[in-house]
């Protein structure tokens, strides 16, 4: 099984020098195939493009190739775009999703391999050791519940396998799924629920997705690039825009849909009671775009086979 471990970058010079030989070594065991590590490089302003040539000159061992590639337009970037583009350089089977600002334990590898004998078996989530204000919180099981006219999603117990998605920055995904359901949909740009849409998608197509506690990263959130270059309004506009997105592209059951439109103006009143610019930047940018995102709808629902009721309830708990 050949392996492809992408790391999406933007300007993350110095955490790029502290977490790829820890990528480096948590693969140099592996014997089951080649393994790739890719490193998309949005346009940085700082030198982390030498720093991840430096990298790949430094690879000695046999089975493990660097390759990188690098994107000078800003009009292009974001996290979807990134990854996008560093899966086209991939040839392995299993795609492994890793952001800069994670850093794989040395014996990460094998519990997220093991799942993907099942053929059904389209993603594979890690266990997040997520460093929060100087605390390490444990994440990476989601859950799910339809509350006012909108999907709600949240931290689950971590006990349990099942779960509502698998982060784009710590999981493994089969390739050849990934390619059927047209990657990561590039309509999120710049960040924020990318990757919830690719684990639904795959989830209502037919697939399963799994979290996986026994494969641990290290998650360094306050050295990522989403703390560092963009503030809180900023990101809350985004995260609107994105709900919405997510709602209009994948949201099918009639009943949930009247739902959905049934709420709208009781959010809509609340906002602007509070005088929430972000909630209607995000609704009007998210308007802008419908044309787009019933192209999409159009395309993508011909795979589905699974309600989105059927889905919300396997993952509630």
């Amino acid at each position: 099984m050949n392996i492809s471990i992408i790391i999406p970058n933007y300007n993350g010079e110095k955490i790029l020098k502290k977490n790829l030989p820890k990528v480096l070594d948590s693969v140099k065991d592996y014997k089951k195939g080649y393994v790739e590590i890719i490193i998309p490089d949005d346009p940085s302003t700082d030198k982390s493009g030498e720093v991840i040539q430096q990298f790949i000159a430094s690879i000695k061992e046999k089975h493990v190739l660097g390759k990188t590639c690098s994107n000078r337009d800003k009009q292009e970037g974001g996290f979807s775009k990134n990854v996008n583009r560093g899966v086209a350089l991939s040839t392995g089977d299993i795609l492994i999703l890793l952001n800069s600002d994670v850093a794989p334990h040395k014996d990460f590898l094998s519990p997220l391999l093991k799942h993907f004998t099942d053929p059904k078996v389209f993603g594979v989530g890690c266990m997040d050791e997520s460093i929060e204000e100087g605390k390490v919180v444990l994440r990476g099981r989601g859950i799910a519940s339809w509350q006012r006219g909108f999907l709600m999603h949240s931290a689950g117990k971590l006990d349990k396998t099942n779960t509502f998605w698998i982060s784009c920055g710590s999981g493994a995904f089969r390739k050849s799924i990934w390619e059927k359901l047209g990657g990561l949909n590039e309509l999120y740009n710049p960040f924020y629920w990318e990757d919830v849409d690719l684990s639904y998608r795959a989830v209502k197509t037919g697939y399963t997705i799994i979290f996986e506690p026994g494969s641990k990263v290290v998650h360094e959130h306050e050295e990522g690039a989403i703390k560092k270059h963009f503030s809180e309004y900023n990101k809350i506009k985004i995260v609107f825009r994105n709900q919405f997105t997510f709602i209009w592209i994948n949201i099918t059951d009639t009943q949930l849909l009247l739902s959905h439109i049934f709420w709208l103006p009781y959010h809509t009143i609340k906002a602007l009671l509070r005088n929430d610019k972000a909630y209607f930047w995000g609704l009007w940018h998210a308007m802008l775009r419908l044309p787009e995102i019933m192209q999409y709808k159009n395309n993508m629902k011909k795979q589905f086979v699974l309600s989105d009721k059927e889905i919300i309830k396997s993952v509630q708990i």
